[in-house]
């Protein structure tokens, strides 16, 4: 039989089933000479035989479907993190995006906006909905909670909100790479039927939105430079980073720090200012 070095799918499934409790499953705990759940017991949650599942955690069978790791991934309850590693072990590649939308965040995670003092963030979906942000990114981009949580999305406030149109210095190119950005993004995320309706209607509102979503270009948004013509500090110039979110990977982390000690001192004096005018 093959060595947990030899078989490491084998080696990690065994150490998942034996971290299982089986009267928590419904199952007897009688007569159990090691913990955890049975090879029966685990091919009996994942609808296969235990002839078959036994020779998988043996290292005797070929590699199971995508639908029946996945199947296997449930009956040992992974976390996403688990079965990721499941899907490297078995198939060599990660499993399919599948997006889920969640609601907010953690205070812990607001308490890092927050710390950001001088440099403006936000924490945005796949769909790029903007979820949370700090008081920098109130007083450079707007101030995203006198609007409807639907209304804050990205896309929709580029090509509907004329405030976010005006302090574009180029406007049409950072739309077209914007909307490449979000299309490789949601096709990433496996969210292009969440955004469908999005699509629609700003195909609707917007002739200019539907001819660059037509052109089906995609681009990535990991980081940059921007200018923004803000309406009272002038032109600012930022340096942007993205960052996954560990533990949630619906959102991402975007970070907009001040390009030079100039756009410092902007940021500082809108800052000062709307703290004197509450």
């Amino acid at each position: 039989m093959p060595s947990k070095t030899d078989n490491p799918l084998g080696s990690y499934l065994k150490d998942r089933r034996e971290k299982l409790d089986p009267a928590a499953l419904g199952f007897p705990v009688s007569r159990r000479r090691t913990p955890g759940l049975r090879r029966e017991e685990v091919a009996q949650r994942a609808n296969v035989s235990t002839t078959w599942y036994t020779w998988l955690e043996q290292g005797r069978g070929g590699a199971p479907s995508p639908a029946v790791t996945e199947r296997i991934a449930r009956a040992l309850m992974l976390t996403e993190a688990e079965r990721e590693h499941l899907y490297l072990l078995a198939l060599g590649r990660p499993p399919e995006p599948r997006y889920r939308s969640m609601e907010g965040i953690i205070p812990r995670l607001q308490r890092l906006l927050d710390v950001l003092e001088i440099s403006p963030a936000f924490m945005r979906t796949a769909t790029w909905d903007v979820v949370a942000w700090n008081a920098a990114a109130t007083v450079v981009f707007g101030d995203y909670s006198k609007l409807a949580p639907s209304q804050r999305n990205i896309l929709r406030l580029f090509f509907s909100n004329a405030q976010a149109r005006s302090v574009q210095t180029d406007w049409e190119s950072v739309a077209r790479f914007v909307v490449a950005a979000f299309r490789a993004e949601v096709m990433r995320a496996g969210a292009a039927n969440d955004v469908k309706s999005l699509i629609d209607e700003l195909s609707e509102l917007s002739p200019e939105f539907r001819l660059i979503w037509q052109s089906n270009d995609v681009g990535g948004s990991g980081g940059g430079k921007k200018q923004l013509r803000h309406p009272v500090a002038g032109l600012l110039e930022l340096e942007y980073s993205s960052f996954a979110v560990d533990g949630r990977p619906d959102l991402t982390l975007v970070i907009y720090n001040p390009a030079t000690p100039e756009d410092v001192v902007r940021i500082k004096s809108l800052l000062e200012s709307s703290v004197s005018n509450d």
